[in-house]
């Protein structure tokens, strides 16, 4: 798969986030009791952000390549975990899986430290 690939993509799964942490949003400010669902919408926001961001340094070298990619992939598959479980704990009342939050919001700080290695990370010659 061609970078120009992986960037598209990475792009499309933030608009997707960024319109799911939307309607997370909408939902938490127009239902009672609705607490986990603000939480799982600014992870989704806040890393619908990131996303693209990750794809335009690492399109332009500024970053390492594989590691910024797999950095932004690990922020739609944590995320995705840590609003999901969220928002089905409210919504079904169980959890999408023992420990997803946990492990979404470990794989959150792992992407952000890969991030951190991918631009500090020596630029081929």
């Amino acid at each position: 798969m061609t970078g120009s690939s992986l960037f598209r993509i990475l792009v499309i799964l933030a608009g997707i986030m960024g319109a799911d942490g939307v309607i997370l949003a909408a939902a938490a400010a127009h239902q009672g009791d609705a607490t986990r669902l603000m939480p799982a919408s600014s992870m989704l926001l806040f890393h619908a952000t990131a996303i693209p961001a990750v794809a335009a340094l690492a399109e332009r070298g500024i970053i390492h390549f594989k590691i910024g990619i797999a950095a932004g992939f690990g922020f739609v598959i944590a995320a995705a975990l840590f609003s999901g479980d969220l928002t089905m704990r409210q919504y079904a009342g169980h959890s999408l899986f023992p420990m997803a939050a946990p492990t979404g919001g470990t794989l959150l700080i792992v992407s952000w430290l890969l991030l951190a290695v991918a631009a500090a990370w020596p630029k081929r010659g």
